[in-house]
């Protein structure tokens, strides 16, 4: 009785392994890679102003208005979208 009861496990386990692997994510990509390097896509970094972001990159395509408190905003730009609390960059997302 016991062998089958150790087969049995073995078979329960050896089943869960597919489960237990993952797809690499593109936002695993985009963090690995550092903000401003020739290796990744050039884009705002937290701690920017959002003068030095408009001088660097530009106007963005769309302003969104503040939300919350404190207040976040977000500017869409055609490869990332950058988001403000106050004044500062928070974070910024590459778009797909």
């Amino acid at each position: 009785m016991k062998p089958i009861s150790t087969l049995l496990l073995v078979a329960a386990l050896s089943s869960v392994t597919p489960l237990a692997s993952a797809d690499v994510l593109l936002l695993d990509a985009i963090e690995q890679a550092p903000a401003n390097s020739s290796e990744g896509l050039v884009r705002p970094r937290a701690g920017q102003t959002m003068d030095a972001v408009r001088a660097r990159f530009g106007e963005p395509e769309k302003e969104l208005p503040w939300v919350g408190e404190p207040p976040i905003t977000r500017w869409v730009y055609a490869d990332f979208t950058v988001y403000f609390e106050n004044e500062y960059v928070i974070n910024t997302v590459v778009h797909r």
